[in-house]
């Protein structure tokens, strides 16, 4: 099984890809895709698919797991709601199954309590997938820890 994991955004779209081979977790690659300041949004948007769909190509996971998204009194909701809504587009073109998890599921199933802090999260990322050192930025930590979400609600713990 290989899944990737999604933390959405319009600056930075967080991803990880983990492949389960032999019962053994292994990072085959994570990073952000980084939209620029001072292009218009919808060109970020279009830079948010190709980058997804660039990668989906390239790495053709089996399974997805995206945060879900709360909305809070914030200037950027509607912008990072675009980005997911784009998200889940490429994924749906690529006949991509996609689990959906909420920010204190991710933080209880990983690190124990749905309170989790930052640190804790990536304490459990790194012990998860036997890292030395953690991954960065913190959004593909994160997204990280979405894809073990998924893998631990599949059995793979």
């Amino acid at each position: 099984m290989r899944i990737i994991g999604i933390d959405p955004g319009l600056a930075r779209v967080g991803y990880g890809i983990i492949e389960v081979k032999n019962e053994s977790k292994i990072l085959l690659d994570c990073g952000v895709i980084e939209t620029g300041k001072d292009k218009k949004e919808e060109d970020r948007l279009y830079e948010i698919f190709q980058d997804l769909n660039e990668l989906i190509n390239h790495w053709n996971p089996t399974a997805a797991a995206v945060e879900k998204f709360f909305f809070y009194r914030s200037s950027t909701t509607i912008s990072v709601v675009q980005a997911r809504g784009v998200i889940m587009m490429v994924l749906a073109s690529k006949k991509i199954q996609v689990s959906e998890y909420a920010p204190a599921q991710i933080k209880l199933t990983i690190a124990g309590s749905g309170k989790a802090s930052k640190k804790d999260i990536l304490d459990a990322v790194m012990n998860n997938l036997d890292l030395n050192k953690p991954p960065k930025p913190d959004d593909s930590a994160d997204a990280l820890a979405i894809a073990l979400t998924k893998l631990n609600e599949d059995g793979f713990n």
